[in-house]
């Protein structure tokens, strides 16, 4: 039974997922390479996310490389009939530990082939394709022979569903003429917000969009203010940003990494968080500080940092005497001051 069954379910791969998962890409060595430090510690953890209640586990053969997987075989194969594995194609691994993009067809079965065998499977519940854009942000351009391979290996029996990762609307609606898309896996947090469209469009659809980096690509200054808000309602902030993003969007599936037991059990708790509307717009007004980088004006950037700091002394000197206000008014008044 889970422990956060509150949260809901998403159907994935034919199966209703827990919209709460995990990722294993930290499970690797540093660099998301070569054996971890524990490898019994890491069987451990992956035995205890599934008692947890998790069904839906991310990876891929790239991570290691082979190393993710083969300890997901270890710890619990043979696999619990709910669970869903989403693994990737679409990069190598050098050896000094490099990323490097593996996208022609011939790349895309290898890399299916490498997933079974490490896996233990006879056909992948999803493969996403990786497209490797600008790292962790797409760039346009046709992903036609990418999903045209994976395909025909989903014709073949090896590959059940079809997902995506790292791409734009654009992308998403080419590969749809192709095959059916089940999910999409690009970066988004409660700053990093340049998909806010896609998810909703994904949801209209019916597709999943599943969120990596969730505590990335925020400034020192939007940690901070996320600690306020986490310690104003007894969170961790891996806590609320993970809460934030199960209020976002129905459609949304998460997939926290670590390699911590403890870290693990933290992120599942953020299942138990109800934010009340006051505190969304507290966490909305956060995500506020970037939307000066967005008019591409490096004076608006400044001026928007130098507010964020303003408001953060703001709400310190308030504490210290003895009352409170708003991280939206001291957002606020902080503009104001600059």
């Amino acid at each position: 039974m889970s422990n956060f069954t509150h949260v809901g379910t998403l159907p994935l791969a034919g199966w209703p997922v827990y919209r709460l998962g995990y990722g294993a890409m930290q499970l690797a060595g540093p660099g998301v390479f070569g054996p971890p430090k524990d490898r019994d510690g890491s069987i451990a953890l992956l035995r205890e996310a599934v008692a947890l209640g998790v069904n839906h586990i991310d990876t891929s053969d790239f991570y290691g490389p082979h190393i993710t997987n083969q300890l997901i075989r270890e710890a619990l194969h043979p696999y619990p009939d709910d669970l869903v594995i989403v693994t990737k194609v679409g990069a190598l691994r050098g050896e000094d530990g490099s990323w490097i993009p593996a996208l022609e067809p011939e790349d895309i079965r290898r890399g299916v082939y490498d997933n079974l065998r490490n896996l233990g499977v006879d056909a992948l519940d999803v493969v996403n394709v990786r497209i490797f854009g600008n790292v962790h942000t797409p760039a346009e351009g046709s992903i036609e022979k990418q999903v045209a391979a994976l395909a025909e290996l989903q014709h073949q029996g090896l590959v059940r569903h079809i997902g995506l990762s790292n791409v734009t609307s654009a992308q998403v609606a080419e590969a749809q003429s192709i095959a059916q898309i089940v999910c999409v896996q690009n970066q988004y947090n409660l700053v990093q917000r340049e998909d806010d469209a896609l998810v909703d469009e994904l949801s209209s659809k019916g597709i999943a969009y599943v969120p990596f980096f969730p505590l990335g690509g925020f400034t020192p200054i939007q940690s901070s203010l996320l600690s306020r808000v986490a310690q104003m309602i007894g969170a961790t902030p891996m806590q609320v940003a993970l809460a934030w993003l199960l209020h976002r969007a129905p459609n949304i599936l998460l997939i926290p990494g670590t390699s911590s037991l403890e870290h693990l059990r933290e992120n599942m708790r953020a299942a138990q968080w109800s934010l009340t509307d006051a505190v969304r717009t507290e966490l909305d007004a956060i995500g506020r500080v970037m939307i000066a980088m967005h008019a591409n004006s490096s004076y608006r950037f400044r001026a928007a940092v130098k507010g964020a700091a303003r408001a953060e002394a703001l709400t310190m000197r308030h504490d210290r005497a003895g009352t409170s206000i708003s991280l939206t008014d001291a957002l606020r008044r902080g503009r104001r001051a600059v």
